[in-house]
């Protein structure tokens, strides 16, 4: 199999993680690891096949030495999905703030123009039924965000009640204070536990005195990135790279990684980039003097590559000053980036 079909089969209900060997003999070495047991192997008899216990043992997003390689294990993020109950003013604004920010957007209403609306602002899909009907066919899972802006306080209950016994990152609910009774008590009247209740966030969004949809829908996505950023799953590997992974008509690629930062350096251990023959690139690690050189060394494994394999490699890219010329623009720390030609 494949690593891109290995990584396309997860389950997004289980705890996902990938090791890579970053130096040494084994070098790009790959290894995924499912619930706890190893589901895929680039080698099943290399690297990985002698040193699981040490392997599975180490800290997600990091460098760990085992025998004498560098290994690098990190914890696999799904694609972050939006679903919003409903498909007003304030949703339109989120949708597209939410799409900016790389999440997958589904639009639910019960008026056909409004969802139309919706997917004509940038949503992913539409599902034009009662808010019951169409979160029934929505399994929700640990990245998904459901936002709850219907046009009354009985859709609220109604998508609420679907809701909360849903596998999800959050739910967020928009509504006066009288609404926000009503609803809390219509769920308490139908047997949800109290501290589910309370888990909603409502009112939704971060208190910042928002009053036009614009203004709501930054305090709500606002939220969300904190709820988000609070967990500690993350990946670099997003449903882009995962894609370009899979196209076979653009020749080899180089895939980039950043497995270990020091000091303000933009973009976290597991953030990846794909640069291809022609030039152009997928995904970003953070732009800037880092990304530029990191590219610069990637055509050249590129151009290497025609002539025989190139070994991946391991780079270190420091943003602090210390190695720059007069008139690079630089964030401060450090980078270690591993470039391998897939």
């Amino acid at each position: 199999m494949r690593f891109y079909d290995a990584l396309n089969e997860l389950n997004n209900n289980r705890e996902n993680r990938m090791f890579t060997v970053c130096e040494g003999g084994s070098a790009g070495e790959k290894m995924i690891v499912s619930g706890g047991r190893p589901v895929w192997m680039s080698d099943e008899n290399g690297f990985f096949a002698g040193h699981m216990p040490d392997s599975v043992a180490a800290k997600d997003g990091s460098l760990t030495e085992i025998d004498g390689s560098r290994v690098f294990a990190e914890l696999l993020g799904n694609e972050k999905k939006i679903v919003l109950c409903g498909a007003g003013h304030v949703s339109i604004s989120v949708i597209e703030m939410a799409k900016m920010l790389g999440f997958h957007v589904t639009a639910i209403d019960d008026r056909e123009q409004f969802v139309n609306n919706a997917l004509d602002h940038g949503a992913d899909e539409g599902i034009c039924r009662g808010f019951k009907e169409a979160l029934a066919s929505i399994p929700g899972d640990p990245d998904t965000f459901f936002i709850i802006v219907t046009r009354g306080h009985v859709s609220d209950s109604d998508c609420l009640l679907s809701i909360v016994g849903k596998p999800h990152a959050y739910v967020g609910m928009i509504g006066s204070r009288r609404k926000v009774g009503m609803v809390k008590q219509l769920l308490a009247d139908a047997g949800v536990p109290q501290d589910v209740i309370e888990s909603v966030h409502t009112p939704i969004g971060l208190d910042i005195g928002a009053e036009t949809p614009e203004e709501i829908a930054v305090a709500i996505m606002a939220e969300i990135i904190e709820v988000k950023n609070r967990k500690r799953k993350s990946s670099g590997m997003d449903k882009d790279i995962i894609k370009a992974m899979g196209a076979e008509s653009r020749g080899a690629e180089v895939l980039a990684t950043i497995v270990s930062k020091e000091g303000s350096s933009p973009r976290a251990a597991g953030t990846r980039m794909i640069v291809y023959e022609d030039g152009g690139i997928t995904g970003t690690i953070g732009g800037g003097l880092a990304e530029a050189r990191v590219t610069e060394r990637a055509e050249a494994m590129l151009a290497a590559n025609k002539k025989g394999p190139v070994r991946p490699a391991l780079m270190y890219v420091d943003m602090s000053g210390n190695q720059i010329k007069e008139g690079d623009m630089i964030c401060g720390g450090a980078i270690e980036v591993l470039l391998e030609v897939v």
